[in-house]
């Protein structure tokens, strides 16, 4: 027998070893796969909001940082000691940013060509995050906030203390609709729909997103407070559930 006839049938019996190896283990007991069907569903559950996040700010200018820095802290103490004398808890209040920043001058020449810029000031900005769990106050705290010396931001996001019953209905309709899904698939598909064999929930936490309504806008001012508009937030939840489908 030749080296290279040797040679071959090595080979070819490596071959069928590699194939043999290769048949899955379900192939191999003879048991198939289940067959499944996956659906995504999607739900939503709103809610009027509890709490607001306001966000106030008192920017002051003067010609040394030390004046504008004195200046920002006399104002900003004064906010500060109303709204805990309005029953705000120091556990709402929270110093979100703080900064100096030098302020310039960029002037021209008589033929119109810039010139090196003249330091003319210092501007201080301190900015405080209010948690305002009574929207009822919020109204009056906007105006008496203007009133002590806030002469900047005012951005306001309505949230909820403790959402949880809202976000659980929200998941309960979300299984749900995946549930209406699969039971139309298999139907025109003409398969019967079996047990559930997994449900997964997408991970990131359901956020309030807001749901302006004119049914649901409810004025939150007396006399020459500001008119605040809560409205509703609305909790979204997708999950995704495998049904197995019956042979």
């Amino acid at each position: 027998m030749s080296l290279a006839y040797s040679r071959n049938i090595a080979l070819a019996g490596m071959a069928v070893f590699a194939l043999t190896t290769a048949v899955p283990a379900a192939a191999q007991d003879g048991r198939e796969r289940p067959a499944v069907i996956t659906v995504s569903g999607e739900g939503e559950a709103s809610v009027a909001p509890d709490m607001a996040i306001v966000t106030l700010g008192v920017v002051r200018q003067a010609k040394t940082a030390r004046e504008a820095l004195d200046d920002n802290n006399k104002a900003m103490a004064e906010v500060l000691k109303q709204l805990k004398a309005n029953g705000i808890a120091d556990r709402d209040l929270q110093t979100s940013g703080f900064g100096i920043a030098p302020q310039y001058n960029y002037p021209t020449d008589k033929n119109g060509q810039p010139m090196p810029p003249e330091l003319v000031g210092y501007q201080v900005t301190n900015t405080l995050t209010v948690r305002l769990r009574d929207m009822e106050k919020l109204g009056a705290l906007l105006d008496t906030s203007v009133s002590l010396g806030i002469n900047q931001g005012g951005d306001i996001r309505f949230t909820n203390d403790k959402p949880e019953a809202t976000v659980t209905e929200a998941r309960k309709a979300a299984v749900a609709s995946a549930l209406a899904k699969a039971k139309t698939l298999s139907e025109a598909a003409g398969v019967k729909l079996g047990p559930i064999v997994r449900i997964t929930e997408t991970p990131d936490r359901p956020q309030p997103v807001p749901v302006y309504r004119a049914a649901v806008a409810k004025e939150m001012s007396d006399g020459g407070a500001v008119p605040i508009a809560g409205g509703e937030n609305s909790y979204n939840v997708n999950v995704i559930v495998t049904f197995r489908l019956e042979q």
